[in-house]
């Protein structure tokens, strides 16, 4: 059996990102993300980075608020508001995790519905889940993408999901009955997991847990997307899939990193220019 193909991230990401410049260049006004970055944790610093210069690159313009790690609920609440009000401002991106003190979900519900460019306000997540059309969270939206440009048209399709978060596994899930995919959502309770991954013919793994889903968890011939990264205590960084075991039962597979990861930037933009295209 052949070694399954690599879905290229990089590649389609770069794809939309130029997209998505062309559709900046002809607006009348320059999109605009507003980024608050809260303490000091050296990964978000660099997700915040890498998320600026992609603005750049694809001709948005890009704001960021540091605060310092002690900021107090009441100063994080009225910088939300104030760039809700700022005409300005089209998009508001709050990297998490935020310090202890802060609880995250009371700051991200406080973020204008139109400009939740992350898609986890309640309103943004009750239309998802009503089919309109609404904020959708980048890593979903992305994994959408890649699925329908390496596998055309979803109808029809088995697609299993292990993780259900509000950040990806839940609205990912819906994403795909709306494609006509029958969809299973697996978690940390299913029984006998390896065996309803084994009749996916799409597997989405986003656990978290280095190399949990094995090659004799794959059905020959499936697509697996795997959302997961980790840091492992060499220094290196492991997805949820055992990637070279599974990349010779699959076939298709994601890398980590050069999979998920650049869509997510991607579909940052694309939401940050959907909320200027709809002011």
């Amino acid at each position: 059996m052949c070694a399954a193909t690599i879905i290229d991230g990089k590649s389609i990401a770069k794809e939309l990102r130029g997209k998505i410049k062309e559709r900046v260049a002809a607006l009348a006004i320059k999109p605009c993300l507003a980024a608050i970055l809260v303490g000091d944790d050296p990964s978000s610093h660099i997700y915040v980075r890498n998320k600026v210069k992609a603005c750049e690159e694809a001709g948005l313009q890009s704001v960021l608020k540091l605060l310092p790690a002690d900021t107090q609920p009441a100063a994080l609440s009225t910088l939300i508001d104030t760039l809700n009000a700022d005409k300005n401002v089209h998009g508001i991106l709050l990297q998490l995790p935020l310090p202890a003190h802060l609880t995250a979900n009371d700051f991200i519900q406080r973020i204008h519905p139109a400009k939740d460019v992350d898609g986890l306000n309640y309103t943004n997540i009750g239309k998802l889940v009503a089919g309109l059309d609404t904020m959708t969270p980048c890593t979903p939206q992305g994994v959408l993408m890649l699925l329908q440009k390496t596998l055309g048209a979803l109808e029809g399709k088995h697609a299993v999901i292990i993780g259900r978060s509000l950040l990806f596994g839940k609205p990912m899930a819906q994403l795909l009955l709306q494609q006509n995919c029958t969809v299973t959502h697996c978690h940390s309770k299913t029984k006998d997991l390896p065996t309803l991954c084994r009749a996916a013919d799409i597997l989405i793994a986003a656990t978290g847990q280095p190399k949990m889903v094995e090659a004799s968890w794959i059905k020959p011939d499936a697509c697996v997307i795997d959302v997961g990264i980790t840091r492992l205590e060499n220094g290196g960084i492991s997805g949820d899939v055992d990637f070279n075991a599974v990349q010779a039962v699959a076939k298709f597979i994601t890398p980590v990193p050069g999979g998920v990861g650049p869509m997510t930037i991607a579909c940052l933009l694309a939401n940050t220019l959907k909320a200027a295209e709809n002011c």
